[in-house]
């Protein structure tokens, strides 16, 4: 190394895995065989991501930067022969993501020293990596309680001639698993053909994605199990197991680059018929507790059928008031005979109508079929000068449905009154030649 016989990076109490927000702290050691002139010392700390298209390639052709700081620990001048140390402190950001190494994309932490050294001479560097860790509570995500399952159902050919059917089901435990938890598995296999099938698999897979301008996918089996064969018309129960090895998290939490997931896929090899069940892998496993305190919490709701107190049932199909009837014109034209007011639109009625149509009856007794209980009021037809209707008919707006909870018993259309044995007053109006004289 020339003058430079040590040069090394140090971290305090040897510590190389640290999470978000923590402090990473150490010293930079330096022993010079003779004096040495520098330009500048510094020492920085940086986390990124890279990808590329090729195996362990690292010529990234996508890069993600997360942060980077750089400190001078020593000003222009000359080392002096001897040992030197330079202590620095960086402060990792709480968002920076976990560390991950794969075959064609890597997010590294590091901390570097460099020497810049006057010109035609030897500059000099080091680099150190440490690595970070985002614990991911499995307790804290969405819809991780339960088991999961699928089901496929598949249609295949055989001898040329003949054809047949595989059902296959299967579940796992539980959603999520940490590093040496085991997945249950049970899969159901109901062989409805005439030939026996092939033995069944059901495998840990791995499947990371690579965000690049054509997004690579590295599928990987981790771990594997096989069973029998189910032989025809039969229908067998497998349960297997998979015990999790040490594996990366499934959420990089932070990282745009680089996305982790997991499934395990079971299958039964001929005819080929598989399915898979996604799970995560966290570092903070399930607490049972949790889930039953989550299940004895009280619903938001009230059951189907129960309405809150502060919620009221209206009728979303209001009767529209009618506007007030002017004075009447003398000898109007009758209107024609209609069966509603020209004013009321009515609106379809519910499927129970259909069903008890013919027996007149409305089925729905708290809200009455409007087809069946559409009041008209007499204001919505013409009638002549003189005319009068009996108290029970006379109304001033339009009439309306019957109230919540009135009888079921149907109301009869109210036609228009009948001209021909309406009351008339005593005396007959004056004729014609009366009123011009008068």
């Amino acid at each position: 190394m020339g003058k430079l016989e040590e040069f090394e990076i140090l971290f305090d109490k040897n510590k190389v895995v640290f999470s978000p927000g923590d402090s990473i702290s150490g010293t930079v050691k330096v022993r010079l065989g003779q004096p040495l002139q520098c330009k500048a010392f510094k020492v920085s700390c940086n986390g990124f991501c890279g990808v590329t298209n090729k195996v362990n390639d690292t010529a990234w052709m996508v890069e993600e930067q997360y942060f980077n700081s750089t400190v001078s620990v020593a000003d222009k001048g000359t080392l002096k022969q001897g040992e030197h140390t330079f202590p620095f402190r960086f402060l990792i950001p709480g968002t920076a993501p976990t560390s991950f190494e794969g075959s064609y994309g890597r997010i590294i932490y590091r901390v570097r020293a460099f020497i810049d050294t006057p010109r035609f001479s030897k500059d000099y560097n080091i680099e150190k990596a440490f690595y970070l860790l985002s614990l991911l509570n499995l307790n804290e995500l969405p819809d991780i309680w339960g088991t999961c399952s699928s089901a496929v159902t598949q249609h295949f050919t055989y001898m040329l001639m003949k054809t047949g059917t595989v059902f296959l089901k299967a579940q796992t435990d539980m959603k999520g698993y940490t590093p040496g938890q085991i997945i249950q598995v049970i899969a159901s296999i109901h062989n409805q053909s005439g030939k026996s099938t092939g033995n069944m698999v059901a495998s840990l897979v791995q499947r990371v994605t690579y965000e690049t301008k054509k997004p690579i996918h590295d599928i990987r089996t981790i771990a594997e199990v096989e069973g029998g064969v189910v032989k025809a018309g039969k229908e067998v129960e497998w349960t297997e197991q998979i015990i999790v090895p040490p594996l990366p998290q499934s959420s990089l939490a932070g990282c745009d680059l680089i996305k982790i997931e997991y499934y395990v896929k079971v299958c039964v090899k001929s005819p080929e018929v598989l399915l898979t069940l996604p799970i995560h892998i966290g570092n903070v496993s399930l607490d049972k507790k949790l889930q039953l305190s989550n299940k004895a919490a009280p619903p938001a709701f009230a059951e189907a059928g129960d309405t809150p107190a502060s919620t009221s049932i209206t009728d979303t199909t209001t009767t529209p008031t009618l506007p007030q009837r002017p004075a009447p014109k003398p000898a109007p034209r009758p209107a024609p005979r209609s069966r509603m007011s020209s004013h009321n639109s009515p609106s379809a009625p519910p499927a129970e109508y259909y069903q008890g149509a013919e027996g007149g009856a409305p089925n729905n007794n708290g809200y009455p079929n409007k087809r069946q209980s559409q009041l008209v009021s007499p204001n919505a037809f013409s009638y002549a000068p003189g005319l009068f209707f009996s108290g029970d008919q006379q109304h001033n707006g339009p009439a309306p449905y019957p109230a919540h909870g009135a009888s079921s018993i149907p109301t009869p259309h109210i036609l228009p009154p009948d001209y021909d044995t309406s009351g008339y007053p005593q005396e007959a109006p004056p004729s014609y030649d009366e009123t011009c004289n008068t």
